[in-house]
Order: C-alpha cells, then sequence, then structure tokens
C-alpha cells in the first residue's frame, strides 16, 4: 500500500474518531438512564392528564390565606407565607395554568433529584456492574414520587406542600452531592433552601436542625457548617422583616401555639392540668366527642371551639398566648398521654388504607373531584388572579382517568414502612459511621412523620413530604462505600519508578502508546 493511500486511511480514521466516540457516549447514556426517561415522560403524561381534566387549581382550606396573601403581598398571622410569595412572583402571568405548570415541574424535578442522588451513589459504589445497575435501581426509586397520584393531586392543589417538597429536597440534594467533602457553598446552598422551606411550612425549621446533626455526624467540616447556619438566617431575617413590617410583630406566625393546643386537646383533662379561669375556656373534656371529626379540628374550627370566646378569634395575640399556656400544661402533667398520641398518629402513616380522618370532607378535598364547584368567596379571590382560568371545570374523559388512576397508583402506608425500614437497616449497617449519607435523608423523612403528629395533628397531606426521603435513603442503603483498591507491595515497588525517572519511562514504548491512546 502506497504512503499517500496509507495517509488517506489515517485522515478518515480519524475524522471519524469523534463521531464513533459520541455515538458510544449516547448509547452508554442510552443504556444508563433510558429506563429513567421512560419513566419521567410517563410521569410528565400522566400530570398532563391531569392539566386536561382539571384546568384550574383544586381548592383547599388553606387556599385562601395563600392567594389572600398573593394578591395583597402580606403574610398572613396564621401561617408562614412563603408559598404567597411563590404565587405573588407568578401572579403577572393572570394565570392559574402557569401556576399548575409550575406546580407539576417541582413535583416532577423533585423526583429527578431523587434518581440523581440515587444513581451517583450507586454508581460509585460498583463502578464494574455495569452502567444499567445505577439507572435500574435509580429509576424504580423515583417511581414512588413521580407516580403517586395523591402527590400529583396536591400538586394541583393551592396549596404549600409542592413548593415545600421541592425546596427541603433541594436542600438535601446539596447537602448529599458531595457529603465527604462538602465545601462551604454547598454548605450555604442547602441552608439557604431548607430556611427556605421553612418560610413555606413551619415544619421545616426542625429540619435545619435534623441537617446540622447529619453534618457533624457525617464530618461535613466547620466551614460548611457556619456557611449553612449563616446562609439559614437570610431567609428568616428577611421572612420576620416582612411580617413586621405587615403586624408590628417579629415573627414567622402568630398562632404556633394554637396548633400544639390542637394537639394536646386529644387528651387533655383539666382536671389534671388545672388552668388559670382565663385558660379553662379552652378546656374540651366536658364537651362530648364530635363522630367523625378529630378533637383538635372541632377545637381550632368547630362551632364550639373555645377560641370563639377571644376577641379577634385566632389573630388576636392573646389566643397564642392562651393555647401556649394550656398546651405546656397538657403537656408536662400529662407526658405519657403526650407521648401515647404522638407514636398513635406517626403509626397512622404505615396503615394500608386510607381513613377518614381528621375528617371525611377533608380527606375527600385530596381526590380529584366528579364535579367542579366554586365557592362564592374563592371566586372573589380567584378571579383578580386568574381571570378566565379560575373557572372550575373538569374536563372528560380526562377527569375520569385521573379518578380512576388515584383508586389503586399510589404509596399505601406498608409500602412506606418498608421504604423506611430499608433506609433504616442501611443505618445500621454503617453504625461505625453513625449511619453514613443514609442518616441524612432517613431522619428527615422520619421527623417529616413525627413532628406533624408532636405538634399538631395527623393528615395525610403531611405524609406525602417524607415519601422521596425515604426512598432516597432506601436507595443509599445499597450504595456502599467503595473499598481502596490494594496494591501488592512487590507490584508498587515494580512500578514505582527510579529517582529522576518519569512514571512510565521504562515500559516499552508500543504499551506506552497503547496507553496513550
Amino acid at each position: 500500500m502506497s504512503d499517500e493511500a496509507t495517509n488517506v486511511q489515517g485522515t478518515s480514521r480519524s475524522t471519524r474518531g469523534p463521531a464513533h466516540r459520541l455515538l458510544r457516549g449516547l448509547g452508554r447514556g442510552l443504556l444508563g438512564h433510558g429506563l429513567f426517561l421512560v419513566v419521567l415522560a410517563g410521569a410528565v403524561v400522566i400530570r398532563w392528564i391531569a392539566v386536561r381534566g382539571f384546568p384550574s387549581v383544586l381548592w383547599f382550606g388553606d387556599s385562601n390565606t395563600y392567594l389572600e396573601g398573593a394578591l395583597h403581598f402580606e403574610p398572613s398571622p396564621l401561617r408562614p407565607g412563603g408559598y404567597s410569595v411563590f404565587l405573588w412572583l407568578l401572579k403577572p402571568f393572570h394565570s392559574f395554568l402557569v401556576v399548575l405548570a409550575a406546580q407539576h415541574a417541582l413535583g416532577v424535578l423533585t423526583g429527578v433529584m431523587v434518581y440523581a442522588l440515587v444513581w451517583r451513589a450507586i454508581r460509585a459504589a460498583w463502578p464494574r456492574r455495569g452502567v444499567w445497575l445505577p439507572g435500574l435501581v435509580a429509576s424504580l426509586l423515583s417511581v414512588p414520587v413521580l407516580y403517586d397520584a395523591y402527590q400529583i393531586q396536591l400538586e394541583h392543589m393551592l396549596v404549600s406542600d409542592g413548593l415545600f417538597t421541592f425546596l427541603l429536597a433541594a436542600g438535601i440534594t446539596a447537602a448529599l452531592w458531595k457529603p465527604r467533602r462538602m465545601s462551604w457553598w454547598a454548605g450555604a446552598l442547602a441552608g439557604l433552601l431548607i430556611s427556605a422551606a421553612a418560610m413555606v411550612r413551619s415544619v421545616g425549621l426542625p429540619m435545619l436542625i435534623v441537617l446540622l446533626v447529619c453534618m457533624l455526624v457525617m464530618r461535613s467540616g466547620w466551614r460548611a457548617m457556619a456557611a449553612t447556619v449563616a446562609a439559614a438566617v437570610i431567609p428568616v431575617a428577611l421572612y420576620m422583616s416582612w411580617f413586621h413590617a405587615a403586624h408590628g410583630k417579629w415573627a414567622i406566625t402568630t398562632t404556633d401555639r394554637i396548633w400544639l393546643y390542637g394537639r394536646t386537646v386529644d387528651f387533655a383533662r383539666c382536671d389534671i392540668i388545672k388552668p388559670d379561669p382565663e385558660v379553662a375556656i379552652l378546656c374540651r373534656d366536658h364537651l362530648p366527642p364530635v363522630p367523625g371529626t378529630a378533637p383538635a379540628f372541632q377545637a381550632l374550627w368547630g362551632d364550639d371551639s373555645g377560641f370563639k370566646k377571644v376577641p379577634g378569634w385566632m389573630y388576636n395575640p392573646k389566643a397564642n398566648e392562651l393555647a401556649g399556656e394550656f398546651a405546656m400544661a397538657a403537656i408536662t402533667k400529662q407526658p405519657g398521654d403526650y407521648a401515647r398520641v404522638i407514636v398513635r398518629d406517626t403509626f397512622r402513616s404505615f396503615e394500608w388504607e386510607r381513613k377518614p380522618y381528621p375528617r371525611k370532607s377533608t380527606v375527600e378535598e385530596y381526590e380529584f373531584p366528579v364535579g367542579a364547584a366554586l365557592r362564592d368567596d374563592h371566586a372573589l379571590r380567584a378571579y383578580p388572579y386568574g381571570g378566565k382560568t379560575a373557572q372550575a371545570r373538569v374536563v372528560e374523559p380526562y377527569g375520569e382517568w385521573m379518578r380512576d388512576y388515584q383508586d389503586w397508583a399510589f404509596v399505601r402506608g406498608p409500602y412506606l414502612g418498608a421504604l423506611m425500614a430499608v433506609g433504616l437497616l442501611g443505618v445500621l449497617v454503617r453504625v461505625r459511621r453513625l449511619g453514613g449519607e443514609v442518616l441524612l435523608p432517613w431522619s428527615i423523612a422520619l421527623a417529616l412523620l413525627v413532628v406533624p403528629a408532636a405538634t399538631a395533628d395527623f393528615d395525610y397531606r403531611y405524609v406525602l413530604p417524607a415519601i422521596p426521603f425515604a426512598a432516597l435513603a432506601a436507595g443509599l442503603t445499597f450504595a456502599r462505600r467503595p473499598r481502596p483498591a490494594v496494591t501488592p507491595p512487590a507490584a508498587a515497588e515494580a512500578a514505582s519508578p527510579e529517582p529522576g525517572e518519569l512514571p512510565g519511562a521504562s515500559e516499552p514504548a508500543e504499551h506506552r502508546e497503547k496507553v496513550g491512546q
């Protein structure tokens, strides 16, 4: 063969090289992530069907408060207003379709973050098992997050839960991306995001404590922890300044003790706690229980609520003060009863059937409705924000498809319990490292189940944010820390270059050329 022909073949081979490597990379990418792309596409399609079937947001009891805060850009004294800020940012679009698209996108992104963290961990732990294994495990564990029908319905409601879960998941993702060598900016990002989540739902505040404790266990370093604390202060300070400007008080809400009071009326006995006469108006052990209604719900919202005897109802700071005195007396004088209701309501999360608690009408609001109706007080707030898109409609057969889907496609309590059990196993097998990276998502999932049961009451809404973190903990359980390769002393000595010699200089030239290629 002539030199000219050889040069032409070499040129052709070098020209095809990059294209060949690109195709090979795409092939490996499809092999590794192809299953998740199918899972992701299916999750998007289901949400598209939900939007087609229900072209406007679904309403809940909290929706009025959130929308009022967005329309007037004012924090509510009842609950944190971070979600109102989210709605206010989308207000220029004057469309609830934009709100739905944004909330469903946040739900999908939460599933993507679970997939990404599990994939990275499995890939690092089992590098010789092929590119398909991490994608398989991570895809399976993203399904509970992406396909739960009640989660999709919650994304369709005008409530804060989807935004809260996304912000919390984003903060945990920042903390776990490189947990053993966390940089200060990763710690700052985690603190900022989780603190922002706490301004959306107050249950996020204990998650900051969980994060810091787990960072200490993971030995993330004092710089990362200091950055986390410093960044977490920013959303809290900004929100409290906003609250002070609106209500003249440095706080996040003025009702935190009222929710705790609702927790304690389930067991409190005034003949034991003996409250002052001023506080005794909140006693309920002399009232008969209301069938089908949880004690906390009746105590806060019922016609016989003691707060109706307080001028200004729950908006009066005096109501919060009285509720706090009652709750603390009940907890300190009946600690066993308090612990009992916490354990009872935590384990409600793992039951097979969804029961009508706190009342039947509340549970029905968590389901895609058969018909569409908008109350007058809802309409007064909805139309200034969303215009024509505020009209409540159900479009068939898409609505029927979603109702049928919701009958079976959700994470039942025992499935959640199984994920938590696998995560707990991951913590226990890493006992020498105090749980390692599994400890953080597992502790977050547990706290999301226990804290509402300890500070408010059980509600099926409060269970859903725990699912992504339980799935993440279960996935990280299978990601063992890879052992460093041990080189035999003889081989290491033979491979080490002589002083002044370049590494590999003693190898045959032909071998060095192959390695270089």
